[in-house]
């Protein structure tokens, strides 16, 4: 969210040296709509109850899902970078740098798995055994 931040804020300089004081009046105004937009629809909303899934808008019955391992940096970021299948579904928030992977059992799904960003990877995991 900082980097977004830091763009929006370079471009209210880059048009106060340009246009003056004035134009970077209204810059900022739109500047801080857009950034509260942006962080408020960033959240990714992680779910578990007894049927099901839930993350972000995606959801899966919980009897389709199979392994679940929790992901620390390291392997996270294999996972979800060399390491990534183009057929998994990916659930990530870019400045966290922690998930878990959630393997289907759905033979009908050509998903192999869910890769999802979490604080807590450890307690989701958990979650999904119970």
């Amino acid at each position: 969210m900082s980097f977004i931040t830091f763009l929006f804020l370079s471009l209210d300089i880059a048009i106060w040296a340009a246009l003056g004081n004035r134009a970077v009046v209204i810059s900022l105004l739109a500047s801080v709509v857009a950034i509260f937009i942006i962080w408020r629809s960033s959240p990714l909303k992680i779910s578990v109850d007894e049927e099901w899934l839930i993350a972000g808008r995606a959801r899966i019955e919980r009897r389709y899902v199979g392994h679940v391992s929790a992901l620390e940096r390291d392997e996270y970021f294999l996972t979800r970078g060399r390491n990534a299948d183009p057929a998994s579904f990916l659930a990530l928030r870019f400045w966290i740098n922690r998930g878990v992977k959630v393997e289907l059992t759905d033979a009908r799904d050509v998903t192999p798995y869910w890769l999802i960003s979490s604080k807590n990877p450890s307690a989701l995991k958990e979650a999904l055994k119970n």
